[in-house]
């Protein structure tokens, strides 16, 4: 193969990373902006509501542990087509059936098909770019931001087109077409995330001890799922924060809007300065303090300020993410390894994750105002402070010293 077509076929690898990815969440943050039209058209309680988003997330912890299972069964290839199809299938149902069991069964089969999706796609980012993973971890990540973005903003754009929250949210199965097309050109025959065969044999073990055993992946899972759940308590919560401190529908919205791009921008920046400056607690501790500032100025309850807020906020949405998605990385040798780590920290993150915004709901339904809403947001990143110092820098970086 000559080196203009390797480039050629790892130009289209990449962006398929990101098209790919950007399926994993349009699903979950479109519900967002139509949780209030939702909750009246079927009449529904905060806390049911919430479910449409919170269960995705559930299922996202639960079932990712079918990744490795998976690859070894049916292979990295067929299981990709069969999540994105999953994904496609459950997202146009929304747009045909207006009811809540419907967009329930949606939720749960979305979020287990995502599940899958993750460990597999970082397993093999290891793999295929073992000396640029971090670079493409930022692809991965870009690509995730894109997806919460178009899914948070332009769906209400969509319903005030259309007149149908069904239609709004069916729409973006169109995304999972474009993924599995664009799957098929760049990957051909069954891909695997190698096994260590040759340990197996020697062994007949890999010779590996589970993460679950290890101190280090507890950590990484616990900072994920406080990580995972800021970002789904902000994106799910933030326009009826604003909007309780006084702003209008349409400015919260804006505000939202505003985020987001912001965070399209920095998600595909801020890998890069990963590679270039590694330092892992440098970084964490600003994008933290960043978030605690934002808080802080959310709480104001002064229109300016909930304005810059999400200047503030957007820096941690976009930088927590891909260093999160790096620790399994930085803490294995191998692609299988990084699956299974990942697996492990994805399954009780969003687990994590999934409660969270929930739980809002619930004390929102019985207390009627959100000032408990910024103490949750303010307690994971005061959890996320300690847990940095708890990891500390990336083992392979500490080995080189």
């Amino acid at each position: 193969m000559s080196q203009r077509t390797l480039n050629h076929s790892v130009i289209l690898l990449l962006i398929t990373i990101f098209i790919v990815s950007v399926n994993m969440r349009p699903a979950i943050t479109s519900i967002g902006p139509m949780l209030d039209i939702i909750r009246d058209d079927l009449s529904l309680t905060n806390a049911q509501v919430s479910l449409l988003t919170a269960l995705p997330v559930f299922c996202m912890g639960l079932f990712a542990s079918l990744a490795p299972v998976l690859n070894r069964r049916l292979g990295l290839n067929r299981s990709m087509y069969l999540m994105l199809f999953l994904i496609g299938v459950m997202t146009m149902l929304r747009g045909v059936y207006s009811n809540y069991t419907s967009l329930i069964v949606s939720a749960v089969i979305i979020g287990i098909a995502i599940a899958v999706m993750g460990p597999l796609l970082s397993a093999m980012i290891k793999q295929s770019f073992p000396e640029r993973s971090t670079s493409v971890i930022g692809v991965y990540s870009f690509g995730m931001g894109v997806g919460s973005s178009i899914g948070a903003g332009l769906t209400a754009i969509i319903y005030e087109s259309t007149g149908s929250y069904p239609f709004s949210l069916g729409i973006w199965a169109v995304l999972t077409i474009v993924g599995i097309l664009f799957w098929k050109l760049s990957t051909k025959g069954t891909i695997r995330v190698h096994q260590q065969e040759k340990e197996k044999r020697e062994y007949g073990k890999t010779g590996t001890v589970s993460p679950w055993r290890k101190k280090k992946a507890w950590l990484h899972l616990l900072f994920f799922g406080f990580q995972a759940s800021s970002f789904f308590c902000i994106i799910t919560w933030i326009v009826p924060v604003v909007t309780d401190a006084g702003m209008s529908l349409v400015q919260a919205s804006m505000l939202l809007s505003l985020m987001m791009t912001i965070q399209i921008v920095l998600n595909l920046i801020f890998p890069l300065l990963y590679e270039r400056f590694p330092k892992r607690k440098f970084w964490l501790f600003l994008f933290l303090t960043m978030g605690m500032i934002a808080i802080v100025l959310l709480g104001t309850g002064i229109s300016t300020l909930m304005w810059v807020s999400a200047f503030f906020m957007a820096i941690p949405l976009a930088g927590l993410f891909p260093i999160a998605l790096l620790f399994p990385l930085d803490a294995t040798e191998t692609a299988e390894d990084t699956n299974t780590w990942t697996a492990m920290m994805q399954t009780g993150g969003y687990l994590i994750a999934g409660f969270l915004p929930l739980l809002i709901a619930i004390i929102y339904d019985w207390t009627g105002n959100h000032h408990n809403t910024l103490m949750i947001l303010a307690g994971l990143f005061v959890s996320m402070f300690i847990l940095t110092f708890l990891i500390g820098e990336r083992e392979q970086q500490v080995n080189r010293a």
